[in-house]
């Protein structure tokens, strides 16, 4: 049921790396999911987002041996990857309007929507990179310039300090004073003044501020920067980065891609890189950070690479003898995860047919939306919900990549197993009712629309059996077992 009868995706370059490694430690590696799997997994991967029962039916009945490929190329281009991937950077990036952040509302949206225009159109990483990091002008007006306020400080090493966890998946205040020093430097002519709207702040640079002598910009590679004047320090910095020749910025982006989808990064935390903190498989990232950069910094092209690989496809039961905590577990098998908390959000409602009222605590412009909304596209970290508090959504504080908390804990299994709000979606929701309605066969029977719906695929014999014996007409029968459904491991988890 959950893993392939036989090896249908050829190897590639990444699998090559990945198998030579297992093959020295003497791991064999799980076998491919199978399709059923695989469907929900490639969804809720690259787009956040549940196939429907009707999505997921078609590609596991597509006899085609290239649909894998085909629906990878597909999710890509889907309109909810934008959305689920501007959530994603949201959390790094810090897009929240209220406190510790204190972005504003219009500050916010501004910033959300241009990430994800720019996830729409494919932007290139190094260009979005090299703007967030040269930004200037309104937060209101322009997006970009809201990275310099989505911070705690704004103080040169504060500013330092975001612009390496951000770009470089390093923790600045781990290095010697000196280190954190040259680098703060690029970010001393930086300023902020307030303008006649309402909390509107222009951010820009100051001309007149010189470069300290005592303590000049020094690259994050000890050479030191060489800056003419007038000169922004800050574009000398995006040069530096950007150089395939310090390909700091690439590295970081195909660990963090790898951890994604993988659940573990080849650096392990994502963003801790540091001497003391190596790879658990150098030529692999060495390979994603050149095809990077071979590609223009074309963040689909990445994902496509990783998404097609043998590695990403391989089935969740783990082979023997490794522990899932293990750092070759995301090499040998997939590593289940819960879904996040708006992904589980937004499911419940796809499959019910509800909606849930997002709201921010802090009653101001833009922090009501509208019921239809779904949770990933959400624009602000403050605008929130009760379940996705509970459910461990990233409060945005840090920008580290750990503040987001996908652990079940007793709370969360009492709120989906007694709390009115599941039992209100699953009485009343309109979709609930399309699928519960009686009547059909084969595949549109109620038990096979239930089981495609919640967890994308078709009942085992045993599973059919034995609902069909307790099923009779009721309805109620129908609601307990989506309820059921719903509080699963399977359900609840990508694996």
């Amino acid at each position: 049921m959950f893993e392939a009868p036989s090896l249908l995706v050829p190897g590639t370059a990444v699998d090559r790396l990945v198998e030579d490694r297992l093959r020295v430690l003497g791991i064999a590696p799980a076998p491919l999911c199978s399709d059923a799997v695989f469907v929900r997994r490639a969804f809720l991967d690259t787009i956040g987002t549940l196939p429907s029962g009707e999505e997921a039916r078609a590609f596991i009945d597509d006899p085609a041996p290239d649909k894998r490929r085909r629906l990878i190329d597909a999710l890509l281009e889907r309109p909810e990857y934008a959305d689920y991937w501007a959530m994603r950077w949201g959390d790094l990036l810090r897009i929240k309007a209220e406190f510790p952040i204190n972005l504003w509302p219009n500050g916010a949206q501004v910033y959300h929507r241009w990430i994800v225009q720019a996830l729409r159109e494919n932007r290139r990483a190094d260009l979005v990179a090299r703007e967030l990091l040269t930004a200037t002008g309104s937060n209101f007006r322009s997006g970009p310039a809201n990275f310099y306020r989505a911070v705690q400080g704004r103080d040169p090493e504060t500013l330092a300090r975001a612009v390496a966890l951000t770009f470089w998946g390093v923790r600045l205040e781990k290095w010697p004073r000196e280190r954190r020093e040259g680098v703060a430097a690029f970010f001393t002519g930086l300023r902020y003044k307030s303008t006649g709207e309402w909390k509107e702040e222009i951010v820009y640079l100051d001309p007149l501020s010189p470069i300290d002598a005592a303590r000049p910009p020094v690259f994050p590679d000890g050479r030191p920067a060489f800056i003419a004047e007038g000169a922004d320090p800050r574009a000398a910095l995006a040069d530096w980065m950007l150089d395939p020749r310090h390909p700091w910025f690439a590295r970081s982006f195909a660990n963090r891609a790898w951890a994604w989808f993988l659940g573990r990064g080849i650096v392990h935390e994502p963003d801790d890189f540091r001497a003391d903190n190596p790879p658990s498989n150098p030529e692999l990232l060495a390979l994603l950070e050149r095809e990077f950069v071979a590609s223009g910094h074309d963040i689909k092209a990445l994902f496509r690479l990783i998404l097609n690989s043998r590695a990403y496809q391989r089935s969740f039961l783990p082979p023997p003898g490794i522990e899932a905590a293990s750092a070759w577990a995301a090499h040998a098998s997939y590593p289940p995860r819960r879904l996040e908390a708006e992904v589980l959000a937004d499911a419940l409602n796809q499959i019910t047919g509800g909606a849930d009222t997002y709201v921010s605590p802090i009653p101001e412009p833009f922090t009501h939306v509208p019921a239809n909304v779904r949770a990933i596209a959400l624009p602000d970290g403050s605008i929130t919900g009760v379940f996705l508090e509970k459910f461990g959504r990233s409060p945005r504080d840090s920008g580290l990549e750990s503040e987001r908390d996908n652990t079940i804990n007793a709370a969360q299994r009492l709120h989906l197993l007694n709390s009115a709000h599941v039992l209100r979606k699953l009485e009343r929701g309109s979709a609930m009712r399309a699928l519960l309605r009686p009547g059909g066969r084969g595949a549109d029977a109620p038990l096979d629309r239930l089981y495609l719906a919640i967890l994308s695929r078709r009942p085992s014999d045993a599973e059919r059996r034995f609902h069909e014996e307790a099923a009779a007409a009721r309805r109620e029968v129908w609601e307990d077992l989506a309820w059921a459904l719903i509080n699963s491991a399977e359900f609840l988890h990508r694996h």
